[in-house]
């Protein structure tokens, strides 16, 4: 398949081997740092495989507001599957998911965009280092809400950063188009993020919370009879 061929051929670039290369750092370091607890597990490889699919597929949706800048609303999974399951996930999710994407709509990965979205899922989930915060137990206050908010944020203008920087440096891109790029481009995630991703994420919080809170009410009822 020729999608294959592209992918490929992106991986065995030079900035395809570096930035996998930067990846693989990256996701041992957090690894190391985390001592193995909520960063890696059968079920985060698991998460890593899907949600990376899912990022791919969801990112074919989009709507052109730029030079090759897109409003994107896969990136709500970003900040889903980072607060849910961790930095590791988070990070390879979205690093996995766009430069998939990118093979299969342009022919080409865009290594520097794709630490974008990585970057938004690696902060998102800090948030899980947070030992009262768990989304799936229903653990969640207006300060983790709050946190996790300003972590989206802080990702995608570091995420920013790096696409503009790797352009500039690593393709050779008009400085002003760049600019152009990463400013829609921060405004559209902002708002996806804000709008639809955070949202969900506190949404699946509290279903869980609910859900919690019925078992343990039917397991009083049962010990009662």
């Amino acid at each position: 398949m020729k999608f294959i061929k592209d992918f490929l051929s992106s991986v065995a670039a030079w900035q395809g081997i570096v930035s996998i290369i930067i990846a693989i750092i990256a996701s041992l370091f957090l690894f190391a740092r985390g001592k193995g607890k909520k960063t890696l597990s059968t079920r985060s490889v698991v998460a890593i495989g899907v949600g990376a699919a899912l990022y791919g597929a969801l990112s074919i949706i989009s709507i052109p507001v730029g030079p090759n800048t897109s409003f994107r609303i896969a990136v709500a999974l970003l900040p889903i599957l980072g607060a849910i399951f961790g930095p590791i996930v988070g990070f390879l999710a979205g690093f996995i998911g766009h430069a998939l994407n990118d093979a299969f709509t342009n022919g080409s990965v865009w290594w520097s965009w794709v630490f974008l979205s990585a970057s938004i899922g690696l902060f998102s989930g800090f948030i899980t280092f947070d030992k009262g915060f768990d989304v799936l137990s229903g653990k969640i206050s207006k300060k983790h809400i709050a946190k996790l908010y300003i972590l989206a944020i802080i990702g995608m203008v570091v995420g920013d950063i790096i696409a503009y920087a790797g352009d500039v440096f690593f393709y050779g891109e008009s400085t002003t188009k760049e600019l152009l790029q990463v400013t829609l481009a921060s405004v559209s995630n902002l708002v996806v993020i804000a709008v639809i991703g955070i949202p969900v994420t506190i949404a699946i919080a509290k279903a869980r919370s609910k859900n919690n809170n019925l078992e343990i009410d039917k397991e009083s009822d049962a010990k009662i009879d």
